[in-house]
């Protein structure tokens, strides 16, 4: 047995066990809270703490990472074969920068919060758009402006610097359109995910009540 080998592969093999798969329909919000209801928890908690709808939240996440926990940039390539930098340093469920991030970490005084842990990074934009919410006046939820000041900043919204992107333009109408359908979705859900919380809490999923008649 070639003990070298396996201690290589050791930690490859622990983050793999420790990363959370893909939701398996990423269109439908009802189907994702129903495989991961502690995400349910995690939006439904920003909710209340920075009034951004549970659905605006999700679609940011939709298209920032397609609920990838590891997601980064793609590299680029040098002649096809010698991979380069990444364009940025956006990591994570919200492709948070590393100085975006380390700037959450300090107002939130989460010092231990991770890109690729969802209750963070769900946080994380609560955190963000609230402070995009408060220099810009953009209602809450308005996901095509929040998501303009998103990628450009505050600042860059309030200059118009995406009036010169078109394809900026049409990724924030997509992603206005996705929060209005994961609203839409979460209207007919809502109700059954607050049902029997306690029980979803521990197993991940509703649980009947089997009811055996008397007599």
């Amino acid at each position: 047995m070639n003990w070298g080998r396996i201690l290589l592969l050791l930690p490859i093999l622990l983050l793999a066990a420790c990363s959370t798969p893909q939701p398996k329909n990423i269109g439908d919000v009802c189907e994702i809270f129903d495989e991961y209801y502690d995400w349910y928890n995690a939006s439904k908690a920003v909710d209340e703490k920075y009034g951004i709808p549970i659905s605006v939240s999700m679609a940011f996440i939709h298209q920032e990472s397609k609920f990838i926990d590891d997601n980064r940039p793609p590299r680029e390539w040098f002649l096809w074969i010698i991979p380069g930098p990444r364009p940025s340093s956006a990591y994570g469920y919200a492709q948070a920068l590393d100085a975006t991030w380390a700037e959450y970490q300090k107002s939130s005084g989460n010092w231990g919060a991770d890109r690729d842990d969802f209750e963070d990074a769900v946080d994380f934009i609560g955190w963000y758009n609230t402070r995009t919410i408060k220099r810009t006046g953009i209602q809450p939820h308005d996901a095509y402006r929040l998501y303009l000041a998103y990628h450009d900043g505050a600042g860059g919204y309030l200059r118009g610097t995406y009036k010169k992107k078109p394809w900026l333009i049409n990724v924030a109408k997509k992603v206005d359109r996705r929060a209005k359908q994961y609203q839409r979705q979460l209207v007919q859900c809502q109700e059954d995910l607050e049902r029997g919380w306690f029980w979803r809490t521990l197993f991940g999923e509703e649980t009947k009540v089997l009811t055996v008649p008397l007599g």
